[in-house]
Protein backbone atom coordinates (compact mmCIF):
# COMPACT_ATOMS: atom_id res chain seq x y z
CA UNK A 1 0.00 0.00 0.00
CA UNK A 2 1.50 3.33 -1.08
CA UNK A 3 0.86 6.24 1.27
CA UNK A 4 0.45 9.58 -0.44
CA UNK A 5 0.51 12.60 1.84
CA UNK A 6 -0.54 16.00 0.55
CA UNK A 7 1.64 19.07 0.98
CA UNK A 8 0.94 20.75 4.30
CA UNK A 9 -1.96 23.14 3.78
CA UNK A 10 -2.06 26.54 5.47
CA UNK A 11 -4.36 26.69 8.47
CA UNK A 12 -7.88 27.65 7.53
CA UNK A 13 -9.18 30.87 9.09
CA UNK A 14 -11.80 30.40 11.76
CA UNK A 15 -15.22 31.44 10.55
CA UNK A 16 -18.58 31.47 12.25
CA UNK A 17 -20.60 28.24 11.74
CA UNK A 18 -23.22 30.18 9.76
CA UNK A 19 -20.72 30.94 6.99
CA UNK A 20 -21.43 27.65 5.19
CA UNK A 21 -20.46 29.00 1.78
CA UNK A 22 -16.98 29.80 3.13
CA UNK A 23 -16.08 26.12 3.66
CA UNK A 24 -12.88 25.28 1.80
CA UNK A 25 -11.63 21.82 0.85
CA UNK A 26 -8.43 20.51 2.44
CA UNK A 27 -6.02 18.18 0.57
CA UNK A 28 -6.62 14.71 1.95
CA UNK A 29 -3.90 12.17 2.69
CA UNK A 30 -4.59 8.78 1.15
CA UNK A 31 -3.13 5.35 0.52
CA UNK A 32 -3.44 3.52 -2.78
CA UNK A 33 -3.49 -0.16 -3.80
CA UNK A 34 -3.28 -0.92 -7.51
CA UNK A 35 -6.20 -2.79 -9.07
CA UNK A 36 -7.71 -3.58 -12.44
CA UNK A 37 -7.60 -0.76 -14.97
CA UNK A 38 -10.92 -1.77 -16.57
CA UNK A 39 -12.89 -1.17 -13.37
CA UNK A 40 -13.66 2.18 -11.70
CA UNK A 41 -11.56 3.20 -8.69
CA UNK A 42 -12.93 2.19 -5.29
CA UNK A 43 -12.68 4.92 -2.63
CA UNK A 44 -12.83 3.97 1.08
CA UNK A 45 -13.86 6.41 3.83
CA UNK A 46 -13.26 5.54 7.51
CA UNK A 47 -15.35 6.40 10.57
CA UNK A 48 -14.97 8.83 13.46
CA UNK A 49 -11.57 8.65 15.24
CA UNK A 50 -10.32 6.33 12.47
CA UNK A 51 -7.81 6.62 9.63
CA UNK A 52 -7.04 5.01 6.28
CA UNK A 53 -5.17 2.31 8.22
CA UNK A 54 -8.52 0.87 9.33
CA UNK A 55 -8.98 -0.25 5.72
CA UNK A 56 -5.43 -1.44 4.97
CA UNK A 57 -6.29 -5.16 4.88
CA UNK A 58 -9.66 -4.46 3.23
CA UNK A 59 -8.02 -2.46 0.41
CA UNK A 60 -5.51 -5.22 -0.33
CA UNK A 61 -8.20 -7.93 -0.26
CA UNK A 62 -10.53 -6.00 -2.58
CA UNK A 63 -7.71 -5.34 -5.07
CA UNK A 64 -6.73 -9.04 -4.98
CA UNK A 65 -10.40 -9.90 -5.55
CA UNK A 66 -10.50 -7.97 -8.81
CA UNK A 67 -11.61 -4.44 -7.92
CA UNK A 68 -10.26 -1.33 -9.57
CA UNK A 69 -7.54 0.72 -7.87
CA UNK A 70 -8.44 1.15 -4.19
CA UNK A 71 -7.90 4.48 -2.43
CA UNK A 72 -8.22 4.66 1.36
CA UNK A 73 -8.58 8.26 2.54
CA UNK A 74 -7.90 10.10 5.79
CA UNK A 75 -10.78 12.46 6.58
CA UNK A 76 -9.98 16.05 7.58
CA UNK A 77 -8.93 16.25 11.23
CA UNK A 78 -7.94 12.56 11.12
CA UNK A 79 -4.81 10.59 10.23
CA UNK A 80 -2.36 12.44 8.01
CA UNK A 81 -4.89 14.94 6.62
CA UNK A 82 -4.84 18.63 7.60
CA UNK A 83 -6.76 19.98 10.56
CA UNK A 84 -9.59 22.44 10.03
CA UNK A 85 -12.16 24.05 12.35
CA UNK A 86 -14.95 22.90 9.99
CA UNK A 87 -16.22 19.31 10.37
CA UNK A 88 -19.57 19.14 8.55
CA UNK A 89 -20.58 16.56 5.94
CA UNK A 90 -20.63 19.38 3.39
CA UNK A 91 -16.96 20.05 4.13
CA UNK A 92 -15.91 16.38 4.27
CA UNK A 93 -17.68 15.52 1.01
CA UNK A 94 -16.07 18.56 -0.64
CA UNK A 95 -12.66 17.22 0.40
CA UNK A 96 -13.37 13.90 -1.34
CA UNK A 97 -14.67 15.70 -4.43
CA UNK A 98 -11.50 17.79 -4.67
CA UNK A 99 -9.27 14.72 -4.24
CA UNK A 100 -11.10 12.96 -7.09
CA UNK A 101 -10.61 16.03 -9.27
CA UNK A 102 -6.92 16.29 -8.30
CA UNK A 103 -6.36 12.64 -9.24
CA UNK A 104 -8.33 12.91 -12.47
CA UNK A 105 -11.00 10.43 -11.36
CA UNK A 106 -14.22 11.18 -13.24
CA UNK A 107 -16.32 8.52 -11.52
CA UNK A 108 -15.72 6.14 -8.61
CA UNK A 109 -17.36 3.57 -6.42
CA UNK A 110 -17.64 5.09 -2.96
CA UNK A 111 -17.61 3.01 0.24
CA UNK A 112 -17.86 4.59 3.67
CA UNK A 113 -18.15 3.23 7.20
CA UNK A 114 -20.15 5.10 9.87
CA UNK A 115 -19.12 8.79 9.60
CA UNK A 116 -17.44 7.88 6.31
CA UNK A 117 -20.71 6.35 5.14
CA UNK A 118 -22.52 9.62 5.79
CA UNK A 119 -19.78 11.50 3.93
CA UNK A 120 -20.16 9.06 1.02
CA UNK A 121 -23.95 9.48 0.98
CA UNK A 122 -23.57 13.27 1.08
CA UNK A 123 -21.23 13.29 -1.92
CA UNK A 124 -23.48 10.88 -3.85
CA UNK A 125 -26.50 13.11 -3.20
CA UNK A 126 -24.65 16.37 -3.96
CA UNK A 127 -22.64 15.11 -6.95
CA UNK A 128 -24.21 11.89 -8.29
CA UNK A 129 -22.18 12.31 -11.50
CA UNK A 130 -19.02 11.42 -9.54
CA UNK A 131 -20.37 8.26 -7.88
CA UNK A 132 -21.06 5.17 -9.98
CA UNK A 133 -22.11 3.07 -6.99
CA UNK A 134 -22.42 3.68 -3.26
CA UNK A 135 -21.77 1.35 -0.32
CA UNK A 136 -22.75 2.57 3.17
CA UNK A 137 -21.35 0.30 5.87
CA UNK A 138 -23.53 0.10 8.99
CA UNK A 139 -24.99 3.59 8.83
CA UNK A 140 -28.27 5.14 7.63
CA UNK A 141 -29.04 8.66 6.36
CA UNK A 142 -30.55 9.65 9.71
CA UNK A 143 -29.44 10.91 13.13
CA UNK A 144 -27.47 8.25 15.00
CA UNK A 145 -25.89 7.71 18.42
CA UNK A 146 -26.43 10.16 21.30
CA UNK A 147 -23.95 13.02 21.24
CA UNK A 148 -23.34 12.68 24.99
CA UNK A 149 -21.63 9.29 24.61
CA UNK A 150 -19.02 10.62 22.18
CA UNK A 151 -18.68 13.89 24.09
CA UNK A 152 -17.63 11.82 27.12
CA UNK A 153 -14.99 10.02 25.04
CA UNK A 154 -13.59 13.32 23.75
CA UNK A 155 -13.49 14.76 27.27
CA UNK A 156 -11.64 11.67 28.49
CA UNK A 157 -9.12 11.93 25.64
CA UNK A 158 -8.55 15.62 26.37
CA UNK A 159 -7.87 14.86 30.04
CA UNK A 160 -5.12 12.29 29.32
CA UNK A 161 -1.78 13.46 30.72
CA UNK A 162 1.45 11.68 29.79
CA UNK A 163 4.88 12.78 31.09
CA UNK A 164 7.56 13.49 28.51
CA UNK A 165 10.17 10.86 27.74
CA UNK A 166 8.04 7.74 28.26
CA UNK A 167 8.42 4.85 25.83
CA UNK A 168 5.55 4.38 23.40
CA UNK A 169 4.35 1.21 25.13
CA UNK A 170 4.44 2.87 28.57
CA UNK A 171 2.63 5.93 27.21
CA UNK A 172 -0.09 3.78 25.65
CA UNK A 173 -0.54 1.87 28.89
CA UNK A 174 -0.80 5.08 30.92
CA UNK A 175 -3.31 6.57 28.45
CA UNK A 176 -5.29 3.32 28.53
CA UNK A 177 -5.45 3.47 32.35
CA UNK A 178 -6.65 7.09 32.24
CA UNK A 179 -9.34 6.38 29.61
CA UNK A 180 -10.66 3.22 31.35
CA UNK A 181 -13.11 4.88 33.80
CA UNK A 182 -15.02 6.50 30.90
CA UNK A 183 -14.27 4.22 27.94
CA UNK A 184 -14.96 0.85 29.48
CA UNK A 185 -14.79 -1.37 26.38
CA UNK A 186 -11.15 -2.49 25.88
CA UNK A 187 -11.59 -2.71 22.07
CA UNK A 188 -12.83 0.88 21.93
CA UNK A 189 -9.93 2.12 24.06
CA UNK A 190 -7.45 0.36 21.79
CA UNK A 191 -9.12 1.94 18.77
CA UNK A 192 -8.92 5.44 20.28
CA UNK A 193 -5.29 4.83 21.25
CA UNK A 194 -4.35 4.35 17.58
CA UNK A 195 -4.54 8.17 17.53
CA UNK A 196 -1.84 8.64 20.19
CA UNK A 197 1.10 10.33 18.50
CA UNK A 198 4.63 11.00 19.71
CA UNK A 199 6.22 14.27 18.61
CA UNK A 200 9.77 14.85 19.85
CA UNK A 201 9.18 12.95 23.08
CA UNK A 202 5.77 14.49 23.78
CA UNK A 203 2.50 12.68 23.29
CA UNK A 204 -0.56 14.21 21.68
CA UNK A 205 -3.68 13.15 19.77
CA UNK A 206 -3.47 13.27 15.97
CA UNK A 207 -7.24 13.78 15.65
CA UNK A 208 -8.49 17.35 16.03
CA UNK A 209 -10.52 16.93 19.22
CA UNK A 210 -11.59 20.59 19.31
CA UNK A 211 -13.15 20.52 15.84
CA UNK A 212 -14.77 17.14 16.41
CA UNK A 213 -16.18 18.29 19.73
CA UNK A 214 -17.53 21.51 18.23
CA UNK A 215 -19.22 19.66 15.35
CA UNK A 216 -20.33 16.52 17.19
CA UNK A 217 -24.03 17.26 16.60
CA UNK A 218 -23.33 17.72 12.86
CA UNK A 219 -21.48 14.39 12.76
CA UNK A 220 -24.27 12.51 14.52
CA UNK A 221 -26.96 14.09 12.31
CA UNK A 222 -27.39 13.96 8.54
CA UNK A 223 -28.00 16.88 6.15
CA UNK A 224 -31.42 17.45 4.58
CA UNK A 225 -31.71 16.40 0.93
CA UNK A 226 -34.70 16.45 -1.39
CA UNK A 227 -33.34 14.94 -4.62
CA UNK A 228 -32.49 11.21 -4.55
CA UNK A 229 -29.29 9.54 -5.71
CA UNK A 230 -30.19 7.62 -8.88
CA UNK A 231 -27.41 5.02 -8.84
CA UNK A 232 -27.14 1.57 -7.24
CA UNK A 233 -26.54 1.61 -3.49
CA UNK A 234 -25.77 -1.06 -0.92
CA UNK A 235 -26.45 -0.57 2.79
CA UNK A 236 -24.34 -3.25 4.45
CA UNK A 237 -25.03 -3.63 8.15
CA UNK A 238 -23.99 -5.91 10.99
CA UNK A 239 -26.81 -8.09 12.31
CA UNK A 240 -25.72 -7.27 15.89
CA UNK A 241 -25.62 -3.50 15.32
CA UNK A 242 -28.52 -1.04 15.71
CA UNK A 243 -27.26 1.45 13.13
CA UNK A 244 -29.34 0.23 10.15
CA UNK A 245 -32.80 -0.69 11.44
CA UNK A 246 -36.14 -1.31 9.75
CA UNK A 247 -37.37 2.12 10.86
CA UNK A 248 -34.66 3.64 8.62
CA UNK A 249 -35.92 1.87 5.47
CA UNK A 250 -38.38 4.61 4.35
CA UNK A 251 -35.66 7.30 4.42
CA UNK A 252 -33.16 4.98 2.71
CA UNK A 253 -35.77 4.28 0.02
CA UNK A 254 -36.59 7.98 -0.40
CA UNK A 255 -33.00 9.10 -0.91
CA UNK A 256 -31.60 5.91 -2.48
CA UNK A 257 -34.44 4.29 -4.47
CA UNK A 258 -32.10 1.66 -5.95
CA UNK A 259 -30.75 0.65 -2.54
CA UNK A 260 -30.33 -2.93 -1.39
CA UNK A 261 -30.07 -3.52 2.38
CA UNK A 262 -28.03 -6.52 3.53
CA UNK A 263 -26.86 -7.70 6.93
CA UNK A 264 -23.80 -9.79 7.74
CA UNK A 265 -24.69 -12.32 10.39
CA UNK A 266 -22.77 -12.04 13.64
CA UNK A 267 -21.16 -8.67 12.84
CA UNK A 268 -21.34 -5.59 15.04
CA UNK A 269 -20.78 -1.98 14.00
CA UNK A 270 -17.25 -2.55 12.64
CA UNK A 271 -18.47 -5.05 10.07
CA UNK A 272 -15.20 -5.29 8.14
CA UNK A 273 -13.33 -6.23 11.31
CA UNK A 274 -15.90 -8.60 12.82
CA UNK A 275 -16.59 -10.60 9.64
CA UNK A 276 -13.75 -9.80 7.26
CA UNK A 277 -14.22 -12.50 4.61
CA UNK A 278 -18.00 -12.07 4.46
CA UNK A 279 -17.56 -8.32 4.15
CA UNK A 280 -15.09 -8.63 1.26
CA UNK A 281 -17.39 -11.07 -0.53
CA UNK A 282 -20.42 -8.77 -0.16
CA UNK A 283 -18.51 -5.77 -1.52
CA UNK A 284 -17.00 -7.68 -4.46
CA UNK A 285 -20.43 -9.08 -5.35
CA UNK A 286 -21.84 -5.54 -5.50
CA UNK A 287 -19.17 -4.21 -7.88
CA UNK A 288 -20.25 -3.81 -11.51
CA UNK A 289 -18.99 -6.42 -13.98
CA UNK A 290 -15.82 -5.35 -15.82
Amino acid sequence: MMLRRPPRAPALPRRPPAARSAVTAVPLSHAEVGGRGDRPPLVLLHGLFGSHGNFRAVAKALARGGSGTVLALDARNHGGSPHSPHMTYEAMSLDVQHLLERLGIAKCILLGHSMGGKTAMTLALRRPDLVERLISVDISPISTAPVSEFAAYISAMKSVRIPEGLSRSAARQLADDQLRPVVQLPQLRQFLLTNLLELEGRYTWRVNLEAISHHLADIMNFPVFHEPYPGPALFLGGSNSPYISSKDYPEIQRLFPKADVQYIEGAGHIVHQDKFEEFITAVLNFLPPP
